[in-house]
């Protein structure tokens, strides 16, 4: 089956399952924005305990999603990963570090003798909120704008700047995209709180702070998606492989597939429905039209990055060093073995389902917090 497709195919295979799990994720920031809400909306102990349990039964979600990600990007696309990871490795150290303390705090923000207190781990939750959100996409938006790195003839990496990616955060561009899923995370995070959460002063205090983070987020997503289809585009001739500069690429790119439009189309209209449902007095589902459409607008744009003879991971300090699908991939007998595997994704995805199901069968109250036995 696998084995009789060619390189191509399996490298586009890849780099559309790939693409997937990170829209996955950036939906699953939902976790993170909502943590960044801890002390904004739980004004006692007693709501801030309902917020965190509401998101720690969660954050394992998100998690499980960030390592999957980066262990198939690593697998299928291993040049990329040796680059990224090898050459900003600041930006990655910083992120690593924020999702360590996430961890860490739902393991012992209750816990016995707990010396630093429930504030500080809420504090450290807060951080992985913005730093998380934030960073991720600085990071994402360097597939259009690129990066400061170059190859020599064996691949090995060097960086331009003495900051190993850090400098991504000074762009204007970068920032836009940055500030957009950061905000976006806290969007979600509201709608979530709106339907997992039994209590009258969360869910008050949550459409207040929806609708104060709709603006921002719908802002700067314009100026994103404007400043992406006008900007220039790191284009590939297909029959030399030689890296170029296309006035409007991304905007050619959205043009020429079609599928992709349509996605990118019915994913902003299916979050901003998602906004607007939850503005409304009964808003609890407003994250069930946010959810899925951010997927399909963050997995147009992996596709504007990747196909259509673009440099997915371009480098703006040397253009030939830039990655594409054909030039980072694994071999055939490595993404062969790779895609047996890839037939189980669809029962992880129905396992997720069902957990998730599971766990929210009812909404979370104090009544339930006080007699729970486990309480992050």
């Amino acid at each position: 089956m696998f084995g009789d497709l060619s390189l191509l195919t399996l490298q586009q295979y890849w780099y559309v399952i790939v693409s997937f799990l990170g829209s996955v994720l950036v939906f699953l920031f939902f976790v993170q924005g909502g943590q960044t809400f801890i002390f904004r909306i739980g004004k006692s102990d007693a709501e801030r305990t309902i917020l965190v349990n509401a998101l720690g039964r969660k954050w394992e979600f998100t998690f499980t999603t960030l390592v999957t990600f980066g262990g198939a990007f690593f697998a299928s696309f291993p040049l990329f990963y040796a680059t990224s990871f090898g050459g900003a490795y600041w930006v990655w150290m910083v992120i690593l570090f924020a999702f360590v303390i996430q961890a860490v705090s739902y393991e012992f923000r209750t816990k016995a003798n707990n010396f630093l207190g429930q504030r500080t781990y809420e504090s450290f939750l807060f951080i992985n909120g913005l730093l998380g959100t934030f960073l991720v996409g600085v990071i994402v938006a360097t597939f259009f704008s690129g990066s400061q790195f170059s190859l020599n003839e064996m691949n090995s990496v060097m960086w331009a700047t003495g900051a190993y990616g850090l400098e991504a955060a000074l762009s204007p561009f970068n920032l836009s995209l940055g500030l957009t899923v950061f905000f976006l995370a806290r969007v979600l995070g509201l709608l979530y709180f709106l339907n997992t959460i039994d209590n009258e002063n969360i869910i008050a205090r949550s459409k207040k702070a929806l609708f104060k983070n709709a603006i921002p987020f719908v802002v700067f997503f314009l100026v994103f998606a404007t400043w992406l289809l006008l900007r220039e585009g790191f284009a590939v001739n297909p029959q030399t492989g030689e890296v170029y500069m296309e006035p409007y690429k991304y905007f050619h790119n959205l043009m020429a597939m079609r599928a992709v439009l349509v996605m990118f189309l019915v994913g902003v209209l299916a979050v901003l429905g998602g906004i607007a449902i939850g503005l409304l007095r009964d808003g609890g589902n407003g994250i069930w039209f946010a959810g899925p459409g951010t997927v399909l607008v963050v997995f147009s744009l992996f596709m504007l990055a990747g196909f259509n003879n673009t440099a997915f991971y371009p480098s703006a300090h040397d253009l030939q060093s830039s990655l594409t699908i054909e030039n980072a991939s694994s071999s055939h007998y490595t993404l062969v073995a790779m895609s047996w595997v890839s037939l189980f994704i669809p029962i992880v995805l129905v396992y997720v389902i069902f957990a998730w199901r599971a766990l929210n069968k009812k909404k979370i109250d104090e009544q339930e917090m006080k007699e729970e036995h486990h309480v992050y």
